[in-house]
């Protein structure tokens, strides 16, 4: 198995930026912004899935028909949308304490309203708990899988994993949402369960 690990964001003294953690380097949040200053550089999706997977692909001995996609809070909210988006591109897809509707809840609506506009019918089309209602999961994912720690600080307000929850159980999409209580949001929770994630993505990439 090859791990790519690409950047959250654009990077650089030319690129647009915001004081805030949760806006501009660092949080692209995985869109194509369509307004200014960020549309100049955020193109995240475009250069994941076009730019990126191909150029690994011209380069290493790997297959782009078994490919999986991960990530953890922001990166969560990227790997779900970005596998809802472009089925075609991914076999499985998990999460670590995703933003799971970003259309309820402070940070998406900040960056959404930043990199996409005012209109928020577009933000819907990167908000990974209403593209499973609308069926984006069917017939490609035969699970979704996400760990949730029950300590994180960010869980009730940011993260609403029961949104994600709700939208699978509609859907009928088989998601398993391991809520692992004493564990909060930082990179040690994500370090205690790479390797299930690991193991889980390879069983299916096989």
């Amino acid at each position: 198995m090859a791990i790519l690990a690409p950047d959250t964001s654009p990077r650089g003294d030319g690129v647009a930026d915001d004081p805030a953690y949760d806006l501009g380097q660092g949080a692209s949040f995985y869109v194509d912004a369509t307004q200014a200053p960020w549309s100049a550089h955020f193109r995240m999706e475009s250069w994941l899935t076009s730019e990126l997977l191909p150029l690994v692909a011209a380069n290493f001995p790997v297959d782009l028909l078994r490919t999986g996609i991960s990530g953890h809070s922001m990166g969560g909210h990227g790997a779900l949308t970005l596998a809802l988006r472009h089925p075609a591109q991914f076999r499985s897809v998990s999460a670590f304490a995703p933003i799971s509707s970003p259309t309820r809840c402070p940070w998406g609506t900040r960056a959404l309203g930043a990199y996409l506009g005012t209109d928020s019918a577009t933000w819907r089309e990167h908000d990974a708990a209403l593209l499973i209602e609308s069926g984006a999961a069917r017939g490609h994912y035969d699970e979704i899988l996400v760990d949730q720690g029950g300590a994180d600080n960010f869980l009730v307000e940011q993260l609403k994993p029961e949104l994600l929850e709700e939208a699978c159980a509609r859907a009928g999409q088989r998601l398993s949402l391991r809520r692992r209580e004493g564990y909060d949001h930082s990179y040690f929770f994500v370090s205690s369960f790479i390797g299930e994630h690991l193991a889980w993505h390879a069983e299916r990439l096989r």
